[in-house]
Parts: structure tokens; C-alpha cells; sequence
């Protein structure tokens, strides 16, 4: 079958609340924007009851609708939602490849925004009781939910041990399900000492979850002792499992940089090691994984991602031109040495107009239109001919430049 093939923009892969915040910047910035989603717009954050921390709703709100509202905002700034599934993905080079079963679609910028999933304990029964019916993954999501309730709390590592601490403000009891001999966690030594300390926690040494039992909703975990064989039958109102989580990044093995655990390693504008192509959100390395820090994850990469599409214009057809040999000049306000280089430039520029296109680019504002030049240094001139780049050069005098561009 000979697939379709699309132009855009922007195309962001993942439709949860990064993603989505990040439709709704390119939209507003004009950009061309497709959004693919292969399950549910909206992600993990559609499955929470409540969010009650998330700025401009006191006294909380569903997941739900809270993507509703992002999803109908991106709609309004014109941006295209496809609901399907990427297969390939080709991000290197300029023109950027997302293939899905039926279309290619051809991109100038992609933002990665896949997530990732909760680790399941694989125990029985437990597809049955996931997200709003008994199986929860955040403590600070789901906490109020639990008032004065039988929660359980799979794992002891920090995230387990440091949201099991949080949720015994609100539940009545925590009971916390841990593989190793008593006394043993992997959690950091001071959560440690809180929990144990904490007349609201209770601690089941040597198990495992054997299964997950209830009818509507989940009302007990039965856990094994893995030392015993020992079946031990709990009965709860709900339950958190925090035994790691699983980043959405198969597809892009190989051409993105991963972090050890699978996550995308990016800088503080969202960027990869790939030009154009941006990873947000919970797919992403980061300390705290929640819908506000998604957000802001979002409106960076929407932000960077029209940036640098209208940096690559400008490159392609002014900095690169081919009509004329290019004098390209990296200078910065608040350096006085490129500052008092400038006359020679204009001197220069002024006397060779005919035969040379003289640019002038701050490194300070224009950082990433400076690296596609092959260096980012101030007080730096960038020699193009036929659209290439044939010399980069630090000695900034009338002469030399005369003696170079006579050269070329």
C-alpha cells in the first residue's frame, strides 16, 4: 500500500497535557500543527479523579476536564488531531519523517511528548482495577480521594516511601506491601526513619502481590510472602503502586539520546540531541512528573519550536544565500570588544557592497542561527560562498578581510 504523505509545521506525537500545551503555542504561533494521539487525548491525566494543585481551579477538578479544556483551546488555534499510532519515525535532517499505518507525514519540527506508563506488578486481576477504579500511580492526584480510607502503597523506594508519608495525611492508614526482610528498604535513609516513625504506616515485610480482589472497585490486596508462600489477604480502599515507570521510547532508539533508565535527555529549552526535535513532559528526564511541570514543559517547546522554524527560514534564505560571497559576523552587545569591531565590519561592508552580503547576528539573542554556523563565539567572522560555509575567522582587520574575500 502506498502511503499519503502530509506537510507541517510542527507535529507533536503524545496528546497529554504537554502535548497539548504545546498545540495550543504553535497554534496561536501559526504554525501548521498536527497533534498524534493513539489512544486518548488528554493521557494518564484523563484517569485522575481529582487535581486539586493545579493553578486557577480552587477546589479541584477532574482530569478530564481539565484536558477537555486544553483540548478544546488547541482546536480553536486551528491545530489537527489524528488519533493513530506512529510506527517509524525519521528526525534527523532538515525535512523530518513520522510515519504511521496509513500517512507520512513530513515535519520542519516534532515534539515528542509520548509519556510513559506505570510499572504493573503483573499480579491477577489487576487490569481490572487500574486508574479510577482502585489502582492509582499519584499520591498528590489521588490523595484527597482517600480521606479517612484503607489505602496500600506497593514499593520502597523514594517515590513509594515519600508519597506513602504524604497520603497518611489524608488516609486513616497506609499499609505498605515491601519485598525485603523487615527493616530493609531502598528509599533514602531519612524517609526511612519518617515512615517507620509514622503511627499511620504499617509494614508487610517479605511480600509480593499476588492479586487484586473486588467487584466495581478494588476492596483488598492479597499479598505472598516470598520467604513463606504465605497468603495474606488485605482488605483496602484503594491501592498506589510505585515500582517504576516505563517511558513511551522504543521508536526513537537510536537517533534521540536516552538516559539509562529510557527517558529523553534534553537541555532547559526542551531541546534533543536532534535539531528541531523536542522531548516535554513525563517522557522526558526530570525531577518532578506532574500536569503543572507539563505544561511548562509544553509552552517551552511550542515556544522553541516556532523559534527555531523561523530561525531555519532565515538561515536557508539570507544567511545562506548564494548570490554573493557572505561576511557573517557574531558579535554581542555586552561585549566591547565586538562592539568596537563593528566599525571595521561596516567600513568593510560599505567599501565591498557590490561584491559581498554583509550579516550581522547577536549571539546572545541568536545562539542557535550562530551554532548552525559551526561556532558560537563572539568577535567571530563566518566566510560563506555558494551557500557554504568555506572559512571560520577570529583576526578582524580591514586588510584581512579584503585579502580573504579577494581569495574565495
Amino acid at each position: 500500500m502506498e502511503k499519503k504523505h502530509e506537510y507541517y509545521d510542527a507535529v507533536i506525537i503524545g496528546g497529554g497535557a504537554s502535548g497539548l500545551t504545546s498545540a495550543i503555542y504553535c497554534g496561536r504561533a501559526k504554525l501548521k500543527t498536527l497533534l498524534i494521539e493513539k489512544s486518548l487525548v488528554g493521557g494518564l491525566a484523563t484517569y485522575t479523579n481529582e487535581i486539586a494543585n493545579y493553578p486557577g481551579f480552587p477546589g479541584g477538578i477532574t482530569g478530564t476536564e481539565l484536558m477537555n479544556l486544553f483540548h478544546k483551546q488547541a482546536k480553536e488555534f486551528g491545530v489537527n488531531f489524528k488519533l493513530t499510532d506512529v510506527k517509524k519515525v525519521q528526525l534527523e535532517g532538515k525535512d523530518k519523517l513520522v510515519e504511521t499505518f496509513r500517512v507520512v507525514y513530513h515535519a520542519k519540527s516534532v515534539i515528542i511528548s509520548t509519556g510513559g506508563k506505570p510499572r504493573l506488578t503483573q499480579a491477577k486481576n489487576e487490569e481490572n482495577f487500574l486508574y479510577d477504579r482502585g489502582i492509582s500511580f499519584c499520591a498528590t492526584c489521588d490523595a484527597a480521594y482517600n480521606t479517612d480510607k484503607t489505602v496500600m502503597v506497593i514499593g520502597s523506594g523514594d517515590a513509594a516511601i515519600e508519597e506513602g508519608i504524604f497520603l497518611t495525611k489524608f488516609a486513616s492508614k497506609v499499609i505498605v506491601s515491601v519485598v525485603h526482610d523487615e527493616g530493609i528498604m531502598d528509599a533514602n535513609k531519612i524517609a526511612q526513619e519518617q515512615a517507620l516513625k509514622n503511627p499511620r504506616m504499617e509494614f508487610k515485610w517479605n511480600t509480593t502481590v499476588d492479586s487484586f480482589e473486588g467487584e466495581e472497585r478494588l476492596n483488598a490486596v492479597v499479598l505472598k510472602n516470598v520467604k513463606t508462600g504465605e497468603i495474606d489477604k488485605v482488605e483496602v480502599d484503594g491501592c498506589f503502586l510505585f515500582i517504576g515507570y516505563v517511558p513511551n521510547t522504543e521508536i526513537f532508539e537510536g537517533q534521540i539520546n536516552l538516559s539509562p533508565q529510557g527517558n529523553i535527555i534534553t537541555n532547559e529549552k526542551m531541546e534533543t540531541n536532534l535539531e528541531g526535535v523536542f522531548a516535554i513532559g513525563d517522557v522526558r528526564d526530570k525531577y518532578v512528573k506532574q500536569v503543572a511541570t507539563a505544561v511548562g514543559d509544553g509552552a517551552i517547546a511550542g515556544v522553541g519550536a516556532e523559534k527555531y522554524i523561523a530561525e531555519s527560514e532565515v538561515f536557508e534564505n539570507e544567511i545562506m544565500q548564494s548570490e554573493k560571497i557572505g561576511l557573517i559576523y557574531l558579535w554581542a552587545p555586552t561585549d566591547e570588544t565586538s562592539r568596537n569591531y563593528m566599525k571595521v565590519i561596516e567600513e568593510v561592508e560599505k567599501e565591498l557592497k557590490e561584491s559581498i552580503k554583509v550579516q550581522k547576528i547577536d549571539v546572545y539573542k541568536n545562539s542557535g542561527l550562530a551554532s548552525r554556523l559551526g561556532t558560537t563565539e563572539v568577535s567571530t567572522l563566518v566566510y560563506t560562498k555558494d551557500g557554504k560555509v568555506v572559512k571560520i575567522d577570529k583576526e578582524i582587520s580591514k586588510e584581512h578581510i579584503k585579502d580573504i574575500i579577494s581569495s574565495l
